[in-house]
């Protein structure tokens, strides 16, 4: 599968997205919303659960505090567009990739290593997010709903620099972009392994 300049450059993801899932996606219209719903839903409490964790870090509550506002504002966008359809919010699913990113984070250990980590998860969904709005932007045959992605993808696309910065500004450049990489092939692997699904985000 061809590297797409744009994934490699721009968010520095090693695999982009099968091209199959946006037509997968798109007869799982319902699916889909409700799972970009619960992880807007989910990118705002794991923010709000790091400002509580490493409340001591400054820079750390400044910089997310308005992204939990931002990532609810997205909650509530995705639920009205549901509401609009006249489609329901269904239960919360397993998020196989996001389960198989957290197996990668360090368990123990110093504490410095753990929030790295932690960093990086959230750097790590924030991009392939990203990458995922693209490819709905430009794949879906809809013009409304080509729009309503856009939107997402570029409020979303300086989200997952920011994880990176917030660790550099706390830990060792070098150690920071050393565990970068490790993630990055990480990841390259469960996209690799996880099965193609059009009711998933990720």
């Amino acid at each position: 599968m061809e590297l797409s300049q744009d994934t490699k450059n721009i968010l520095g993801l090693q695999l982009p997205t099968d091209p199959r899932w946006v037509n997968l996606a798109e007869k799982s219209l319902e699916e889909i919303l409700t799972d970009h719903a619960y992880c807007e839903q989910k990118a705002a409490t794991t923010c709000i659960s790091l400002i509580q964790r490493y409340s001591s870090k400054e820079k750390l509550v400044a910089e997310l505090s308005p992204i939990v506002t931002e990532e609810w504002g997205h909650f509530r966008l995705v639920l009205a567009e549901l509401q609009k359809r006249n489609l329901k919010l269904g239960k919360q699913r397993k998020d196989e990739y996001a389960n198989a990113l957290f197996d990668f984070q360090q368990k123990g250990g110093d504490a410095e290593g753990r929030m790295l980590d932690q960093l990086l998860t959230m750097a790590l969904i924030e991009a392939r997010s990203c990458e995922r709005f693209k490819r709905l932007s430009e794949g879906l045959n809809d013009g409304y709903m080509q729009k309503f992605y856009r939107r997402f993808m570029e409020s979303e696309a300086g989200h997952y620099t920011l994880f990176i910065e917030l660790a550099e500004t706390y830990i060792n450049k070098e150690k920071v972009r050393r565990r970068w990489k490790e993630w990055l092939d990480y990841e390259a692997d469960i996209i690799q392994i996880l099965e193609i699904r059009g009711d998933r985000i990720h």
